[in-house]
Parts: structure tokens; sequence; C-alpha cells
């Protein structure tokens, strides 16, 4: 069935989605459900910034869809007065894939974990990546299995003792940020749960891209990984490690903004002083998302390490490419004009035989 069946608005971006007449506040997003989480989890503030977030859309809350897995982070569409959809481990992205091919009016989310995605449900993230389906997925990354009780998860570092590594990991953890962008990601980006501006910004911009958007956030677990982050929120620490993305802007930071990435020989970027790249007559890296050419993006994502040394935030890539569902709901719209359906003829066709 497409928009049109519908009686709705071709697919497209969201200024065609069916919008709200009357004004909405963050409480119109809030539901009747009590939020269960532990106390100083970093899903109460991403949640707050997404109830805060969602009006600004100018959506009616009916046409925005909350899909989620298992894991703490998937409650998240109880707490949500919007359509949603607690789903199976690790399968949300399948399901929302359905969905967002189906329902082209919808604006569609999914809501996951470094467990529930990486692990159980990596399959399906990166397939639903690469074929750049209209999903928004925000990743809560709080670097342990938290629901399950504290097991490793695929992002934690190595060396980390937990329930299910009492000798540390010997795990090379996954960069969630390198792997989206390994399956082609459309739109990929990061922002901390501490950051609402930050969070917010990258949060709208990709509401408003057209196919797949990750959205990696670093969530703070109190109870199985407390402080995994800290680093990131001192004030004085965060100066000298988070390395801001700004479009059109140079990549610059620290207190004085006296570091800078630039190019290296074989292509790749690097960490330098800023007097020290431009006496020796290089160049600070201009920010620029939209290369088409994902090398740029990916090596930005390498910048960091599991130590958060140095931790680039913002929008990595944001490129346009046609969307999976916009180009299968075309093939059935051709294959319906060619030859229009006759279910008579498809049950009584050659492929058919009689049981005696």
């Amino acid at each position: 069935m497409t928009a049109t069946d519908l009686g709705l608005p071709a697919a497209g971006g969201l200024d065609l989605v069916p919008t709200s007449d009357a004004p909405q506040k963050a409480k119109d997003y809030k539901s009747d459900q009590e939020v269960r989480w532990c106390p100083g989890c970093g899903d109460y503030v991403v949640l707050n910034t997404v109830q805060s977030f969602l009006p600004t859309l100018g959506l009616k809350r009916e046409n925005i869809v909350f899909v989620s897995g298992i894991g703490c982070s998937s409650r998240f569409p109880y707490y949500l007065n919007t359509y949603g959809m607690h789903s199976i481990h690790g399968r949300a992205p399948a399901i929302a894939t359905g969905l967002a091919t189906t329902r082209p009016d919808l604006s569609v989310w999914v809501v996951t974990g470094d467990g529930d995605a990486l692990s159980i449900g990596g399959n399906h993230l990166i397939h639903a990546l690469r074929r750049n389906v209209n999903l928004k997925i925000l990743l809560f990354n709080n670097r342990v299995y938290g629901l399950t009780k504290g097991q490793y998860s695929p992002t934690s570092g190595q060396g980390m003792v937990t329930k299910s590594t009492p000798m540390g990991s010997v795990d090379t953890p996954f960069n969630p940020i390198s792997l989206a962008l390994g399956a082609e990601a459309t739109f990929v980006g990061r922002a901390l749960d501490s950051d609402r501006a930050g969070l917010t910004e990258v949060l709208t911009a990709a509401a408003r891209h057209r196919g797949s958007a990750l959205v990696e956030i670093y969530q703070n677990c109190p109870i199985f990984n407390d402080g995994a982050f800290d680093v990131l929120k001192d004030a004085d620490e965060a100066a000298q490690r988070l390395i801001p993305l700004k479009a059109g802007s140079p990549i610059t930071f620290g207190p004085a903004q006296e570091y800078g990435v630039t190019t290296t020989g074989w292509g790749g970027l690097e960490i330098g002083k800023v007097e020290e790249i431009t006496a020796r007559g290089g160049d600070i890296v201009v920010h620029d998302p939209t290369i088409t050419d994902t090398a740029y993006a990916f090596a930005l994502s390498r910048l960091g390490d599991q130590n958060l040394n140095h931790t680039p935030t913002g929008i990595f890539r944001q490129v346009d490419r046609p969307t999976y569902d916009d180009q299968a709901r075309a093939q059935v719209d051709q294959a319906k004009a060619a030859k229009p359906a006759n279910l008579q003829a498809l049950l009584t066709g050659n492929d058919t035989w009689t049981v005696v």
C-alpha cells in the first residue's frame, strides 16, 4: 500500500508528513506510565530530551512510532505518548523496516542498546543501514549489559571486569560509528546523554534526514558501569578530549582551541597542535559531513579510542541516497501498472496442482 492509497502525501521528507495543527509541548509526549529506571540512569536525560525535541518536528503524535528491542533502553515506547512497540531482542530494525516500507506516512524510530543492537541484533542493524531504510536509530551505549545485570557487551573496553569477564574482557570492542559507516549509513552522529543541546541538534538533523540515521548516545549506567563517561563530562577533561564536529568549521578543540585535526600522508587524519601544523605548512581540516566517500567520516571515527582520549561528537556523515522503502514502493506501483493484480489468476495459474 502506498501513501496515495492511504490518501496521504507521497513519501518524502518530514515536511511531507501530516503535521500537527496545534502547538505541542513536551508534556504532550509523556505517557501515563511510571518511568522505571535506576536512579541516576542516563536514560532519564535522553527521554526528557526526546520528549522536548519531538514537538519541534510539528508532527501528529499518531504519525510517530518508536520500536524497541530488549534492554533497559527498550522501555522507551512505554514512556512516550506516541505509537510504539516493545519488540524482540535485536530485531527492532527488521520490524521497523516493514513498518517504514508499508507506511510512508509515519516517522519511524528505533531505540536500542549496545548489547541489543551490536550482539544478537548486529546483522539486522547493518542491513537496515546499508539498505538506507528511512529509520532513525538511537543506539544507547553504556558499554555493559544493564538489564541482565552487568555482563560485558560488544562495546565494553578490553580488560573490563564484569560478571561474565571476572579476569577482564579480552574482546576488541566495536566502534559503533565506524561500524555504521562501514555499512554505508547515510547519516551517522554521536552525542552525550548529559549534553542536551548537542543531543537535540543531532536528533533534529537525523529526524529531517531522508534515509537511515544512526545516532550513538553515550549513556551512563550507574549500577554496572558507573562513571564510564565521566571524563567527558568534567569541564576541564572535556575541553581536552571532546572534538566537536561543526559543518563548515575547522576541527579544533582544547581550552584555547590549540589542538586541531589535519591530514596524514596516507590520506588519514591525525591530531596535533595547531601552531605546529601550520608551521610545517599543513592545514586544519574543515568539517564536511556531506562528502560522499565514507573514508573521511571513517577516519574521523578512528580519532577516538576506548579510553576516550579523543572523542568526536556531532554529525560525522550526512549524504543523500535513494531509500529502500521508497524504491520498494515504486517497484510495487510499477508492477501494478504493468499488470493489474488478479488474485484468481494467481490461485489457478500454471504453478498450481491438485492433491487427490
